[in-house]
């Protein structure tokens, strides 16, 4: 049996295996061909356990590869553009709003990595280029300004507050 098909996924993952099943692949990235970590990627990609999974362990760990991106993960990304282009907005939404949140709560490690992952975020959304991540953007944007549209619910449930939509909607106009 091959690596590449050790880590081949015979189930949806669970959050946590996602997680997890991201990190394997990303520490043997160098043992796969590019092809093999594509098809491995668009196989995790392709679940909202997988991509959730996939953005957790990519935005926030100690990867080269995510400040990099190599040419599987883009198109792996790009492939499964419908299940992670709303997600990955709303990553750069979140992790713009919690890097306030901590900093006000003298967190400044804490924000530092909310900074990380709204870089890394917006970095993805521009390299990958698609129409989809730019209408939900616009989307986003609009309600992180009138209060209303399709996601002020998203973001009443976070609670997010005038200081944080505002800096949600300057991180989105980096998108447009």
């Amino acid at each position: 049996m091959s690596f590449a098909a050790e880590l081949e996924l015979t189930n949806p993952p669970s959050f946590p295996d996602a997680i997890a099943h991201t990190e394997k692949l990303l520490s043997h990235s160098d043992r796969l061909t590019d092809l093999e970590l594509e098809k491995l990627l668009i196989n995790l990609l392709q679940t909202s356990n997988g991509s959730r999974g996939f953005f957790v362990c990519y935005l926030t760990g100690n990867w080269q590869l995510a400040d990099h991106p190599n040419q599987p993960i883009v198109n792996a990304l790009t492939t499964c553009a419908d299940s992670i282009a709303e997600l990955l907005v709303k990553n750069l939404a979140m992790s713009t709003a919690m890097a306030i949140t901590h900093q006000h709560q003298g967190s400044h490690e804490q924000a530092t990595g909310s900074e990380q992952v709204a870089r890394r975020s917006l970095h993805l959304i521009k390299l990958l280029n698609l129409p989809t991540i730019a209408q939900i953007a616009t989307q986003l944007h609009r309600s992180a300004t009138s209060g209303d549209g399709d996601y002020a619910s998203f973001l009443d449930k976070w609670g997010y507050d005038q200081e944080q939509r505002k800096a949600i909607a300057v991180s989105l106009e980096m998108v447009e």
